[in-house]
């Protein structure tokens, strides 16, 4: 269910762009993170620091587009968001007892045979975030803005699913190997 409230500030932001622009959008955007922060402090009595994180980037950046009208400085903010998630993935196999795709994942693979290469499924996530801040950067300075929201909306959504299907490709193959019988050892 959080995962779906996650959406509502990105789903606010298109459809207040379509209708009145960007500036608009970017007032709602920063309504809306307030409200589902706000939200999910009255729900479960915490706030996770990555909503707090996107959602202080959301209202200094879209405070500073709003304060000298231009929009780049909203446009930096997913790719901010998706650096610093990349330098926590990769950071957390450095700090840490294990990586953060362990930590999310690890309970739910407890029981299985071996362990799945964490490290490798973590550099997966670094590497898909850095590329795709990246990417918002280039549709940023190389498209017009409605290009750019459309992008943000559907494209690096799409990103983020494609890296979740490849992960979960990933595991399948790595489960389905671990629980295979290991031959024995030839005696010749």
């Amino acid at each position: 269910m959080q995962a779906l409230l996650d959406f509502i500030p990105i789903i606010v932001f298109f459809a207040v762009y379509r209708l009145y622009g960007i500036y608009p959008a970017t007032v709602a955007i920063i309504v809306a993170m307030v409200a589902l922060i706000a939200y999910q402090w009255f729900r479960h009595g915490k706030v996770s620091k990555m909503l707090l994180f996107s959602g202080g980037a959301a209202i200094v950046l879209g405070g500073i587009t709003l304060t000298f009208r231009d929009p780049i400085f909203i446009q930096w903010k997913p790719t901010i968001v998706y650096w610093v998630m990349a330098g926590a993935f990769l950071g957390s196999q450095f700090v840490g007892g294990k990586t953060l795709t362990e930590r999310m994942l690890g309970a739910a693979l407890e029981g299985e045979s071996g362990s799945p290469p964490w490290a490798l499924f973590n550099v997966l996530w670094a590497v898909s975030f850095a590329a795709l801040g990246a990417v918002n950067l280039y549709v940023a300075y190389r498209f017009d803005e409605a290009t750019w929201v459309n992008f943000k909306v559907f494209g690096s959504m799409s990103w983020l699913v494609a890296t979740i299907l490849l992960q979960i490709a990933w595991l399948y193959l790595w489960l389905k190997l671990a629980s295979r019988p290991q031959p024995a050892d030839d005696p010749r």
